[in-house]
């Protein structure tokens, strides 16, 4: 081979490698967003309701013949199932078995008198700030990785873990990054404050701001409305029912309680002094009772007396409990002979996780859940369970608990959580 070839075969090769740089450079810079203006915006800071907790009428058309209707569900394919426990992995509990002794609980202070209670509107300036845990782990990791510059490859990993890690589950992260990643390149995002901007549009669209959130609270055609709350044991049921009526009765609402729970110890005694707390009386039965039998004489004692709602505590259950499960389903039978069912509220404990939402599925196919009550919502890192339980029951969240205080009970509002969660 001559020289002259011999240096061509080199030129080219060189030509072809610095062709390759070169394109290899252009594809990987827009693969880049450069978020490099720093924008100096306020940042609201804590959980800030708008208004208090609706609360409306059920339909109308309503009646105790006629069959819920089943909700839509918003997802063809259900995530993170592999693995969980089912209905009757278990065996059921016989009520006939040997039963556990008495268990010290903690009671809340027998009430001397009526408390006066401050209107639901006002209650919310005091829950600023609940949700600092949660925007710590969240929201700051979050927009510190879309405003710390350049977004590649590995930013976008990040970002990833971080919505898996509140919680937020793989199906609802995928399609948010998605989402995100093709907003942010389409819209010519530059800086931090539009990356936020941004970002916040996209969790409050997909918390369902549309879903109606409204409390079916309120009496109608002569009958006072009746509202279940269920859950499994621990996540707050006998805490929240006290807390409801708190709030009803401060929008001037008469209320009756229901202690279906016979089964824990002091449970009805625990319900009993909320009522009292506010007025209300507390229907109960025999420990060990038929709960079925003590929701059936709340809401004909309800109807007796003209209350607007009836309240009705009943006992915790684990989801993997057959047995227990059909109980539940009875209860809400026995009621409908009387009187429709406008709610059944499932209460959540926020730290639990995925098992919390193993219980929401099992609970929503006995009963027909109409709404999500969120517990412990201050003390978590993880509220971005919130999102996986409204995709996969297709039912809103309505109220989240935000504390211990006999008033830290709130509306749920999209804009508002995400906004706590952003900071």
């Amino acid at each position: 081979m001559s020289t002259s070839s011999l240096v061509l075969i080199l030129v080219v090769v060189a030509v072809v490698l610095i062709a390759a740089l070169v394109t290899g450079v252009v594809l990987t810079r827009r693969r880049r967003i450069s978020l490099t203006q720093k924008e100096e915006t306020p940042r609201p800071g804590g959980y800030q309701a708008s208004s208090g907790i609706s609360l409306t009428p059920a339909a109308p058309e309503a009646t105790t013949a006629e069959a819920p209707v089943p909700v839509e569900h918003p997802v063809a394919e259900r995530t993170e199932v592999d693995g969980q426990p089912g209905v009757g992995d278990d065996a059921s509990v016989p009520r006939d078995s040997a039963k556990r002794g008495f268990v010290e609980v903690d009671l809340p202070e027998e009430a001397s008198e009526v408390e006066e209670i401050e209107p639901t509107a006002g209650r919310l300036e005091r829950l600023r700030g609940k949700l600092s845990k949660s925007r710590n782990a969240f929201g700051t990791s979050l927009l510190g990785l879309l405003g710390a510059g350049d977004l590649d490859e590995d930013s976008w990993q990040d970002v990833e873990d971080t919505l898996l890690i509140a919680d937020l589950g793989a199906a609802t992260t995928t399609e948010i990054v998605s989402t995100l990643r093709s907003k942010i390149a389409g819209s010519g995002v530059r800086t931090e404050a539009e990356a936020q901007a941004l970002v916040r549009s996209v969790l409050v669209d997909a918390l369902g701001p549309t879903m109606d959130r409204s409390l079916k609270a309120l009496p109608h055609a002569g009958k006072p409305a009746v509202l279940l709350v269920v859950g499994v044991n621990g996540v707050g049921k006998t805490t929240t029912t006290g807390k409801l009526a708190r709030v009803l009765v401060a929008d001037g609402r008469t209320v009756l309680l229901g202690a279906a729970d016979t089964f824990r110890a002091a449970a009805a005694d625990q319900l009993e002094t909320w009522g009292k707390r506010v007025g209300a009386e507390t229907v109960r039965g025999p420990e060990g009772g038929d709960p079925a039998s003590v929701a059936f004489e709340s809401v004909k004692r309800g109807m007796d007396t003209g209350v607007d709602t009836v309240l009705i505590d009943t006992a915790g259950r684990l989801h993997t409990k057959k047995g227990l499960m059909d109980e539940l389903g009875k209860v809400k039978r026995v009621i409908e002979k009387q009187a429709v069912v406008d709610e059944v509220l499932l209460v959540l404990d926020a730290t639990t996780g995925q098992n919390g939402l193993t219980q929401a599925r099992v609970f929503a196919e006995q009963v027909a859940i109409t709404g999500i009550v969120l517990t412990k919502l201050d003390g978590t890192a993880k509220g971005g369970i919130v999102f996986q339980v409204q995709r996969e029951l297709g039912v809103p969240v309505k109220l989240v608990g935000l504390g211990e205080g006999a008033d830290h009970l709130a509306p749920f509002e999209p804009g508002a959580f995400v906004d706590a969660l952003l900071g």
